[in-house]
């Protein structure tokens, strides 16, 4: 006589069925002993599955491993059937957050060379600002940033500054270049972005245009 299928077997069998990309899937557990479905909700508990009796139904997501919670059932002697409900793929990203992504695996220097490409050859100036990818980049990527004179504003790990190329306010295009370099220096990531930008204007009497963002003056 064949010794009964483990759960922990039954459940490297399903898994061998998923999709390879991530994707998601449904399973449902039926015990074999009505009398032991209250012990296996204890085990089951950290994967909140839904329960009708002694039958468990499982959502599994990336990120999810149940194989030691099946192992801890097969070591308490408990026994029952898997079956795969129903699996999902992995969403396809969107074409924003593939070029996010993009944009992250760039250095700032890259990036910041892209964009001053971008502009008409009389800008004269910016309002800009960095995302960083981590909040524990924060602190130590607005010292780097600091001869720009970085304002925390717009995002958690956001960071915002005025450029100029000519005259007026903001930090010269040559020192913006080089504080993001030292960012790349030092491995932190992130993108930057030109908000607002003007071109060929004239300061009479003052240091600059001001652009008013969320009620505030820029």
């Amino acid at each position: 006589m064949l010794a009964p299928v483990t759960l922990g077997e039954q459940w490297r069998k399903i898994a061998g069925r998923l999709p390879a990309d991530g994707g998601s899937a449904r399973v449902t557990l039926r015990l074999a002993r009505d009398d032991r479905a209250d012990e296996a909700a204890l085990i089951l508990g950290p994967l909140t599955p839904g329960r009708t009796r002694s039958v468990f139904r499982l959502n599994v997501r990336p990120g999810v491993n149940p194989d030691r919670f099946f192992g801890r059932l097969d070591e308490a002697g408990i026994r029952g059937r898997l079956d795969l409900v129903e699996a999902e793929a992995a969403p396809e990203p969107s074409a924003r957050a593939m070029r996010a992504s993009v944009e992250r695996a760039r250095p700032f220097v890259e990036q910041w060379d892209a964009l001053a490409a971008s502009l008409p050859p009389d800008w004269s100036d910016i309002y800009a600002e960095v995302e960083l990818d981590s909040s524990d980049f924060l602190q130590r990527g607005a010292l780097l940033l600091a001869p720009v004179n970085p304002a925390h504003y717009g995002g958690h790990t956001t960071l915002r500054f005025r450029c100029a190329r000519v005259s007026g306010y903001g930090a010269a295009a040559s020192m913006t270049r080089r504080c993001l370099q030292r960012l790349d220096e030092e491995s932190i990531t992130g993108r930057v972005r030109i908000l607002r930008a003007l071109s060929s204007t004239r300061h009479v009497a003052t240091q600059g245009p001001v652009w008013h963002v969320g009620g505030r003056s820029v």
